[in-house]
């Protein structure tokens, strides 16, 4: 039987107790941990996979998203200007177990994406009985979508943020100073933008529950559009080589999703308004 089989049959909402509520969380939390663990365990077995093709992609000049910045880069006349022929830095590990408690680490957190789906699903399935069943209807499909715009902020993150920032960081010069990078802070560079980039993207998830609780309207996100603008373009610039094009590509997939999360919060609020 699915664990989610009976929050999914009819007529068994009941009133439930402080006590009833948090043995409910208990379990959703462990089966949460299940799946996350589950998750990071298989990657951890598959060593090789994850860190010569997926973490150390980027190190690669014929990384996909090098590739696809030299086509660009010609195709908008700009020659080989943004081409990248060559990775100056190298990774090393200082201590006896850096790289041991690095394979943990990120098989933790590769596990944690690759779980995302369940840990959202059973968030969700404590949160649903306290919902009332047109609220329930109107958010049919919320776990597909979540998950959708999660792998695809993970995916934005990866081949666009990581490359880019790793690239321009990695070869930041000071003087005569050479780049030997730990591959723990490499890690953590790549986990960190991946991870975060997949968070960003849940924008419209967060605006439509806080919407539905009518914690935020329409118009607080219109009043600040502005500073989300600046914030993001400010963000971009810090994390991209400094070029307009680099800025553009990370900045504006954000833009996009914040103006959605505009379009949801209208909805939401037109929704409570004629409920």
């Amino acid at each position: 039987m699915p664990l989610d089989q009976l929050d999914e049959q009819p007529g068994q909402d009941v009133e439930m107790g402080f006590l009833d509520h948090l043995e409910e969380l208990r379990k959703r939390l462990f089966y949460a941990a299940f799946f996350v663990v589950a998750g990071g365990i298989g990657l951890f077995l598959a060593k090789d996979w994850l860190f010569d093709v997926v973490l150390f992609g980027p190190r690669n000049v014929d990384f996909i998203t090098f590739r696809a910045w030299c086509q660009l880069s010609e195709w908008v006349g700009a020659g080989e200007a943004l081409c990248v022929d060559s990775i100056n830095y190298e990774l090393i590990n200082t201590t006896m177990l850096g790289n041991f408690t690095t394979h943990i680490l990120v098989s933790a957190i590769a596990g944690f994406i690759a779980a995302f789906p369940f840990v959202f699903w059973q968030g969700w399935l404590f949160v649903r009985p306290a919902l009332k069943e047109s609220e329930r209807r109107s958010a049919r499909g919320i776990g597909f979508s979540s998950s959708l715009l999660f792998f695809t902020g993970v995916a934005f993150g990866y081949y666009v943020i990581a490359p880019l920032s790793l690239q321009f960081l990695g070869n930041y010069e000071l003087g005569d100073v050479q780049s030997r990078i730990s591959v723990m802070s490499y890690m953590k560079t790549v986990a960190s933008i991946t991870l975060a980039a997949g968070m960003v993207f849940q924008l419209p998830v967060i605006v439509y529950f806080l919407s539905r609780a009518g914690l935020l309207t329409p118009a607080i996100l219109k009043t600040y559009r502005r500073h989300a603008l600046v914030a993001i373009l400010v963000l971009s610039a810090l994390i991209t080589p400094p070029d307009v094009t680099s800025q553009v590509l990370v900045s504006l997939p954000v833009l996009v999703l914040y103006e959605l999360s505009i379009v949801i919060a209208k909805r939401v609020h037109r929704n409570r308004t004629h409920a």
